[in-house]
């Protein structure tokens, strides 16, 4: 099956966050280093939260039914 990779950066704060975490926003929008939209789950971004939020270089990776297999943090 093939797969597909695109980078973006995310900043998100912590209070901004919250509304992902209650559920109030179910998606994160994020355009790509080639300025590319990509939508996805905001569960997805729950390992990487830390007290000052998300933030960094993120690697999302999808089928070719542009299911999501993978989200990884690249760096700060």
């Amino acid at each position: 099956m093939t797969t597909r990779s695109l980078r973006f950066r995310l900043d998100i704060r912590a209070e901004e966050y919250l509304h992902y975490y209650r559920g109030s926003a179910r998606e994160v929008v994020a355009t790509t280093e080639d300025g590319v939209r990509v939508r996805f789950p905001a569960s997805a971004l729950q390992p990487h939260v830390s007290h000052d939020g998300i933030h960094g270089w993120f690697e999302i990776e999808f089928d070719a039914n542009h299911k999501l297999r993978r989200l990884r943090r690249l760096a700060g």
